[in-house]
């Protein structure tokens, strides 16, 4: 029971948000406070303090090439087999339809079932998972779909096409021009986003042995503490119900993405991985959790609709939290 109620409060805390911006304490647009320092501040330090505090042994990584093939295979199938529908539509599911909400939702919930140590191998496996959904989805989706960095798909005048218009460049300065342009979208949007430069900076100081000073984790640890409430209380603030058929419709088809690809990878980590019981089990926990927390903030950036993203991130946890206690009980460690 105690490992349920644990995963089971952040629930409420998505429902709190909610609340408090139905009865006016919040206005529309007040999410991008907490989001601006969610991903900029207290994420950042929920990362530091799980690095400072636990052990991390370097043949953890292939955890993390595991996490990153996860995270990578959805969104290129999901891009393969929805030729047909509009570029709205396959945006949303190419960002919703993929990643893990780890740092905060499945940390806490390895945490109930296996005690702190359980953080370590799921870290790991974040670090491969973060490389996509911090960055990676986000522009593989906008050059595969043909989508301007910056602007939403309504100031772009997207229409029923699967793809928005591109123009290929075709004198040798406009095509150098185009692809220093890629190169500058791709490095602004990995290196721009400070939970990504985080992890890569922890990898650096675990690959050369560097221990991360007790005074750090100190001052982190608050950080950390606080990651599960801001994270899911922004949530709360930028989600709403869906507005007609044709959002249950995009929900549904994402949880139809998700779910297949979840019972899939759990296979994988659980009969095939070559690490003990202990950390397969993890892994198994870990491609059952529900869409990352970035997936708001890109669906915001991309479709300006991070409410019905917020709405599929609350969905998806209810189903995740359903199927991480199946799993723990059917796995028996």
């Amino acid at each position: 029971m105690t490992a349920i109620l644990g995963p089971a409060s952040l629930l409420l805390i998505i429902l709190a948000g909610y609340l408090f911006k139905r009865f006016g304490l919040f206005g529309a647009k007040d999410y991008r406070v907490i989001q601006t320092a969610e991903f900029n501040v207290v994420l950042p330090g929920a990362v530091v303090y799980s690095f400072a505090t636990n052990p991390h042994d370097m043949s953890y990584l292939w955890l993390s090439v595991f996490g990153f093939c996860c995270a990578l295979i959805p969104p290129v199938l999901i891009y393969l087999t929805t030729r047909r529908r509009n570029v709205a539509d396959r945006a949303f599911l190419m960002l919703n339809g993929a990643g893990f909400n780890l740092g905060c939702f499945c940390f806490p919930v390895v945490t109930s079932f296996w005690g702190a140590g359980a953080v370590v191998p799921a870290a790991m496996f974040d670090i491969g998972n973060c490389v996509m959904v911090a960055a990676g989805t986000n522009v593989m989706t906008q050059q595969l779909l043909h989508i301007q960095p910056g602007k939403t798909l309504a100031e772009q005048h997207a229409g029923d096409a699967p793809t928005l218009p591109c123009e290929k460049p075709k004198d040798r300065d406009a095509k150098r021009l185009a692809r220093r342009a890629f190169a500058k979208n791709v490095f602004k949007s990995f290196f721009g986003s400070v939970p990504f430069d985080t992890y890569m900076l922890m990898v650096v100081l675990m690959a050369a042995n560097i221990r991360i000073p007790d005074w750090i984790a100190t001052v982190t640890q608050p950080l950390s503490g606080a990651n599960a409430f801001c994270s899911m209380f922004m949530v709360g603030m930028l989600m709403d119900l869906p507005r007609d058929r044709h959002d249950v419709k995009e929900v549904l088809s994402v949880v139809a993405w998700r779910l297949p690809f979840a019972v899939a990878f759990a296979c994988v980590a659980w009969f095939l991985l070559p690490f003990t019981a202990e950390i397969r089990a993890v892994l198994v926990i870990c491609v059952i959790a529900p869409i990352a927390i970035f997936s708001t903030l890109f669906t915001d950036k991309v479709l300006g609709n991070a409410k019905l993203a917020g709405f599929s991130l609350a969905f998806t946890a209810i189903i995740a939290l359903v199927m991480m206690g199946a799993a723990h009980a059917l796995m028996g460690v």
